[in-house]
């Protein structure tokens, strides 16, 4: 038996071999990453890791005796760079190849670069991974004035923490409010005031030219010729998937690489899970997605595990998110891009806000805003097919919790 492989020992990667063996799989499970050590999980690296909250130690997903007692063997700094479908081997950079019964493609996403003159500089930073928060984290110590260009959610909670900091910090953005492609217009409206009440500057619907050096970063220029001072530059304006593998090896490969329902390639042998996997979603009417989220990464592992161990299911799981960016913890149940009617439940002065959002006069997803609650429930509604009238959802004095429930 040449057992399970997977590319990528990120958090997909690594709940696929915990799965595994919670499901009762007991033959050899290789995890091939890129990085060095072991599996960590990376939503601290924008949050409490920069802060100093937690240490690279307690990002880990498991301490290293876990992986020794579930035969998980981990090849870490390792790269694999082809896939011979025929012979059902993986071909590494070393040269080496690994034989599998079953490969999983868990090769997640990767920064996308900024195309402009000076995006090389000295002080300007991406991040992803431990090492890009380590460089950043560190320069961050002598930084006087930040730009963050993308006010994604990487851009705000990097944004939050300089605030925090009392750093200047200024947030360039191409679209004309935050989170555009992510949340309603009445979240992102919320969301921007609590910035710019700590002091976060915004600058919407300005390109960016170029970043001014000669050596080391020292402004961004914008493309009305306008020029933002900074000593340190964060680029956040979104991932692409890592799909060259699975489109070297033939692979089908559509916003990521291409599965069915159940995770699955059209070939038999191989699947494909987490941020770098495209599939039909029930949560976007059938569409095909591709989320980036660990509940996402979380949840497909579990759903390719019960399939290879013989309990096939098409996967199904509401997709939820979230996202602290200092006083606000924003969490987001369903796929609300795109909707046609949202309607808020609760008042943002007196402790937090919902906003329901309906597409086709059903609801689609929730974001919430400091009621947690009210996201647990939003989950349930979804899970269960449940739709609460927009009336219902906008009315304080109607029990959303008992429709949850029944």
């Amino acid at each position: 038996m040449n057992g399970i492989v997977v590319v990528g020992a990120g958090q997909a990667g690594f709940q696929l071999g915990a799965s595994l063996r919670e499901s009762g799989y007991a033959g050899p499970v290789t995890l091939v990453g890129e990085e060095p050590g072991l599996p960590y999980g990376r939503p601290p690296l924008s949050k409490a890791y920069m802060l100093g909250k937690t240490d690279a130690p307690g990002l880990s997903l498991r301490p290293e005796a876990y992986f020794a007692e579930h035969r998980l063997i981990v090849r870490a700094g390792e790269r694999a760079v082809a896939i011979d479908r025929a012979a059902r081997r993986l071909r590494l950079a070393s040269g080496e190849a690994l034989a599998y019964d079953h490969l999983v493609l868990a090769t997640g996403s990767r920064n996308r670069p900024l195309p402009v003159p000076g995006a090389g500089l000295a002080g300007v930073y991406q991040l992803r991974t431990l090492a890009e928060a380590d460089a950043l984290k560190a320069a961050l110590a002598g930084a006087r004035a930040v730009a963050v260009v993308g006010a994604g959610f990487i851009g705000l909670e990097f944004a939050a923490i300089c605030a925090q900091k009392g750093i200047s910090i200024t947030v360039i953005e191409g679209l004309d409010r935050p989170l555009g492609r992510s949340v309603s217009s009445t979240m992102a409206a919320l969301i921007e005031a609590s910035h710019v009440a700590s002091g976060t500057r915004f600058l919407f619907g300005s390109a960016v030219a170029g970043l001014v050096g000669p050596d080391r970063v020292r402004a961004v220029a914008l493309a009305d010729g306008r020029e933002v001072a900074a000593d340190l530059v964060l680029v956040g304006i979104g991932v692409l998937p890592n799909d060259d593998l699975a489109k070297a090896a033939a692979l089908r490969v559509e916003n990521g690489i291409a599965v069915d329902a159940m995770l699955a390639t059209a070939d038999p042998a191989i699947s494909a899970i987490g941020d770098c996997a495209s599939f039909p979603s029930v949560h976007a009417d059938g569409a095909r997605v591709r989320i980036e989220s660990v509940q996402n990464a979380v949840d497909g592992a579990r759903c390719v595990a019960t399939r290879l161990t013989g309990r096939p299911a098409a996967f199904t799981a509401v997709p939820w998110f979230w996202s602290d960016q200092g006083p606000l913890k924003l969490q987001i149940a369903g796929l609300c891009q795109p909707h046609d009617l949202a309607v808020r439940r609760g008042d943002p002065e007196q402790g937090g806000v919902s906003v329901f959002c309906y597409r086709g006069g059903r609801l689609a997803g929730v974001e919430s805003l400091n009621r947690p609650a009210d996201h647990m429930i939003a989950r349930r509604l979804l899970q269960a097919g449940r739709s609460p009238m927009p009336d219902q959802a906008a009315d304080p004095g109607f029990d959303i919790k008992a429709l949850a429930l029944s």
